[in-house]
């Protein structure tokens, strides 16, 4: 059984991801969510599972609800759920990635020297991240990838872009701060740092900022998201992330 927090944080998911959508529609198990200003998204145009499904019926659902796509991509928040899901979607042809919801139970420090940026600050250094870890794709699919942050705001009642700068002036790292302050949740996504600023405690300064930030609006749940098979996972466990479950992903081109 679900501890209450998993319960709570995955209900958080599905509210975010219903919420974000340009549109949504209803499925035997879940929901798709779709927005066609950002066909090649593949986190705005997806199948989420969030209850009991017919695993073996899952890959064609999904053809269906996803098939005018050049992707699909499937999340399963439960864990029991994408574990039976998985060798029927493998079979489909879909690649398969878990990832670890991870509970802050750490102290929370003062404030860092991060601040809440805009988009336009965030365009340039997201623009080269995107760039460098896909390179082969064109510039349409780099803008959607770097434009689609804007309609994160629809997802939470607070939504919030948090960078820390460099001595120029640049953003060197960043997250997104999702909070619902009336159900005390708090998400912290996409804490990334541009490849020039490496190792010059810029991502500390964020996530420390986004926790004091979570604390002040009284959000009691603060959690995350992170590969499990990636390095991340530990410097978040350093920093008072503890694992508290999994959820899967699905993708196939």
């Amino acid at each position: 059984m679900q501890s209450s927090e998993r319960q709570r944080i995955d209900a958080f998911l599905s509210a975010f991801a219903r919420r974000q959508a340009a549109r949504v529609v209803d499925l035997p198990g879940g929901f798709a969510v779709y927005d066609d200003a950002f066909v090649h998204s593949r986190m705005n145009n997806q199948v989420f599972i969030d209850a009991e499904v017919d695993a073996e019926a899952l890959p064609a659902l999904a053809e269906e609800a996803l098939g005018h796509l050049a992707h699909r991509r499937i999340s399963v928040l439960d864990d029991a759920a994408g574990t039976a899901c998985a060798e029927p979607l493998i079979r489909a042809g879909y690649t398969h990635t878990t990832y670890l919801v991870m509970l802050h139970t750490g102290p929370v420090h003062v404030r860092g020297s991060a601040a809440e940026v805009d988009l336009d600050a965030l365009r340039a250094p997201l623009t080269r991240r995107w760039r460098n870890f896909l390179p082969d794709v064109d510039e349409e699919v780099v803008r959607h990838l770097v434009d689609r942050r804007e309609v994160r705001r629809r997802g939470a009642d607070v939504v919030r872009f948090l960078g820390a700068r460099a001595e120029g002036g640049e953003v060197a790292s960043w997250a997104d701060l999702y909070m619902d302050p009336e159900t005390g949740m708090a998400q912290i996504e996409d804490l990334v740092t541009s490849e020039a600023h490496l190792g010059r405690g810029h991502a500390d300064a964020v996530l420390s900022t986004a926790l004091r930030a979570a604390v002040d609006e009284g959000c009691g749940i603060r959690f995350l998201t992170a590969d499990a098979k990636d390095w991340p996972r530990h410097w978040y466990e350093r920093r008072g992330f503890s694992v508290l479950g999994v959820t899967h992903g699905f993708e196939r081109d």
